[in-house]
């Protein structure tokens, strides 16, 4: 299948699951789902593969189990590349009633990871690198975030230029787009291909500096 843009029935499938976020609602309006948000979402992603990775399709029944929010479905579909072998740095994507998200990074690290991350931050080399691309796509109005602590941990400096960075636990750059025309067809796929490319120095960072957990996985009760 190729893209040929997220139909507008898509966005108001959502504009209902935000009203009533139900298995009644879900049930009836199912087709709209698959049709309008899934098949166009795996065509985009799939278009996308060769230059940026295998992407996966985030499941659209959302985990209760240690949330507070306990409604039954995700209002909006994502899609997520982890680059095989990176270890850090990913792109993802989100379609919502709100319209058309985009970002690169980190989200989530383990104590290793995040160890590895601020002795780069603080390395005179690696540091100022992260310091630049961090700058310049701020100035190219991508929204920087992450997990942060009230303060810089202990032992670094808590006085230098890059002290914003140190108290960061995760790391990644995202921008959002309001619905318009041009999400209906393939100017979506290319403004997403843009944004992507745009964070690759990024996601380069991440997996050269950070890389793959080393903890082992929990054990499952």
């Amino acid at each position: 299948m190729t893209f040929q843009g997220f139909p507008d029935e898509g966005l108001v499938f959502y504009e209902g699951l935000e009203a009533d976020n139900s298995k009644t609602y879900w049930s009836r309006h199912r087709p709209a789902y698959d049709d309008c948000v899934r098949a166009p979402m795996q065509a985009l992603v799939d278009e996308l593969a060769g230059e940026f990775g295998t992407p996966k399709l985030f499941r659209p029944y959302r985990d209760v189990r240690f949330s507070n929010d306990k409604t039954p479905y995700k209002t909006h579909q994502g899609a997520v590349v982890n680059p095989e072998g990176r270890g850090a740095g990913a792109w993802y994507v989100q379609l919502s009633a709100d319209g058309l998200l985009v970002a690169g990074g980190c989200w989530r690290l383990e104590s290793d990871q995040v160890a590895r991350y601020r002795r780069a931050v603080a390395d005179d080399v690696q540091g100022p690198r992260l310091r630049a691309e961090v700058d310049r796509l701020a100035a190219a109005d991508w929204s920087i975030e992450g997990e942060r602590l009230v303060r810089v941990p202990s032992g670094f400096d808590r006085d230098g230029d890059r002290a914003d960075l140190l108290r960061h636990k995760s790391l990644y750059a995202s921008r959002h787009w309001e619905p318009g025309d041009w999400l209906h067809d393939r100017r979506a796929l290319e403004e997403v291909r843009t944004s992507w490319r745009d964070l690759a120095a990024l996601n380069a960072w991440l997996a050269d500096n950070v890389g793959a957990t080393t903890r082992e996985p929990r054990a499952r009760r």
